[in-house]
């Protein structure tokens, strides 16, 4: 808690090293709460990111017994609220959607009954297909704030239940004014989610990265991009079926079109009160400047677009008949894409966001189906975004299936700080934890920043409880294997060490065909 206090007082980063099972998660919501308290000024909110939902409802629970003892200790209810976000999966209620079982099938049902031209739709005809629970919420939940409280998902569903609101934009909206947050790390690290959940968080805030001995990695995935020969097939079906529908809205309602052509030419951050709901699969991380450009006029009409679209479909199928492994650079796969196909850097930077334009434009229900075209964009804007950090590595073989063909294209994130530089430039203090994070300093040169406190702390016990045995040769002074065919001589071994043993002994094994038979008899 000192060296937690020390990094909180400098307004700086943290590394803490600290073994599981030793009270790590009340300790820092313990003293973070304390200083929130004490300095309201100062610290504002506390963002607690783990990885697993599992583990988020245990930290949600140490919470709740904090703010308990709490209570009790001073005698009246506090004006805390903390509350767990989650994906649209685990917070959904409404009946249509629940239980759909992919989390890209939820969230393309919850688009289909939330756009903004759905609900228009639906103002004109109440027979059409709507989400009862996103309008109860619009009109009546922004209006009444969340009641302090501790809340995990199960409870945001069953307020939501009794109120008639939904769960997932209710704690959306209500992380802006909650004095912790407790989601996963993807809603800080993913750019593509960042950009709709966090953005409007408070400076002042803390962060706390736990179990991060692996964030590197989590780094790294929400900046690559895969894409199969599959991947590059379904977006061929979807740009025929984005051709078909710019015919038939050029036909039936061309004014539509023109809307967005001035839109784009004004450039692409217009204010939109529907983005929340309209945009759930955003483009990366751009710099600011570019979006405030015009969109070049090469990609500004939707046939442009699309030929664009299908130009660079076509070089990359191209690039994966290959017999052999291929790395490149970014700027060579771009200099390669110019020769072959004539497309430029500067409009693949806009490719993610033009599309979301162009989808919204034509008022696409199911965004799950466009999620490979969407996968292509994503690949198109960071490409020609970042030339360093990053490489290209074309596989003509799966790793799963190495006698098959099947090509597939690695654009891969090399630099784990790309990801979370924003992160540590806008919070003032955020700490990394874990119980196995040594080497200490192998983590700010990877993540590449400057903590003003790195700390390990060691586990001590009451008593000795742990005594581990290291073993070489068996009874017969043989040597130990862990091969399939002697695994007999292992259970020997445990058989023989428990006949010392007054009571009962526990043995765990990764699984039923690891034991050998003389410890399935036992």
């Amino acid at each position: 808690m000192l060296e937690l206090k020390r990094t909180l007082d400098a307004k700086g980063h943290g590394v803490l090293e600290m073994p599981s099972g030793t009270g790590k998660t009340v300790s820092l919501l313990a003293l973070i709460m304390a200083y929130q308290r004490a300095c309201p000024l100062e610290v504002t909110k506390l963002i607690y990111c783990s990885r697993t939902v599992p583990e988020i409802e245990k930290v949600i629970e140490e919470l709740r017994k904090l703010l308990n003892f709490y209570e009790k200790q001073e005698g009246e209810k506090l004006p805390f609220l903390g509350l767990a976000l989650s994906s649209r999966k685990n917070l959904c209620i409404h009946p249509e959607v629940m239980p759909l079982r992919f989390g890209k099938d939820v969230d393309g049902k919850c688009h289909s009954l939330t756009a903004s031209y759905v609900r228009a739709q639906y103002q004109q005809d109440p027979s059409l297909p709507h989400c009862r629970f996103y309008e109860e919420f619009d009109v009546h939940g922004r209006q009444v704030p969340l009641p302090a409280g501790i809340y995990n998902l199960d409870d945001l569903k069953a307020l939501g239940r009794r109120q008639g609101w939904c769960p997932y934009f209710l704690a959306r909206y209500s992380i802006l004014h909650a004095n912790v947050v407790v989601y996963s790390y993807h809603y800080l690290l993913d750019p593509k989610i960042a950009e709709l959940v966090s953005k409007e968080l408070a400076r002042k805030a803390v962060v706390v990265f736990d179990e991060a001995h692996n964030i590197d990695n989590v780094c790294i995935d929400s900046m690559s991009v895969n894409l199969t020969r599959r991947t590059l097939d379904r977006c061929q079906g979807n740009l025929e079926t984005l051709q078909k529908t710019v015919l038939r809205i050029k036909e039936t309602d061309e004014q539509r079109l023109r809307e967005e052509y001035r839109r784009l030419v004004e450039g692409l951050r217009e204010a939109s009160a529907a983005r929340e709901t309209d945009a759930h699969l955003a483009n990366p991380v751009l710099p600011d400047e570019v979006l405030q450009e015009a969109v070049p006029g090469s990609i500004r009409t939707a046939e442009h677009f699309l030929g664009f679209l299908r130009r660079l479909l076509e070089y990359v199928k191209w690039r994966l008949r290959v017999q052999h492994v291929v790395q490149e650079s970014p700027p060579a796969f771009l200099s390669g894409l110019a020769q072959r196909v004539c497309i430029q850097r500067k409009p693949l930077r806009f490719c993610a966001e033009r599309l979301r334009s162009l989808l919204h434009t034509l008022e696409i229900a199911d965004l799950a189906d466009f999620s490979p075209l969407t996968l292509l964009a994503n690949f198109a804007t960071l490409v020609s975004t970042y030339a360093k950090g990053f490489t290209i590595i074309i596989e003509p073989f799966d790793d799963r299936t190495p006698t098959i063909a099947n090509p597939i294209l690695h654009f891969s994130c090399m630099d784990a700080s790309l990801a979370i530089k924003p992160v540590f430039e806008r919070f003032q203090s955020v700490i990394i934890t874990s119980g196995t994070l040594s080497p200490l300093d192998i983590y700010p040169k990877i993540l590449d920043f400057h903590p003003v406190t790195m700390a390990t702390f060691t586990m001590t016990l009451a008593r000795v409880c742990l005594c581990p045995m290291i073993i070489g040769r068996g009874n017969d002074q043989v040597a130990i294997s862990s091969k399939f065919e002697t695994r007999e001589d292992i259970g020997m071994l445990l058989m023989g060490r428990l006949h010392g043993f007054p009571g009962a002994g526990v043995l765990g094994v990764s699984g039923r065909g690891n034991k050998s038979p003389e410890v399935q008899a036992a």
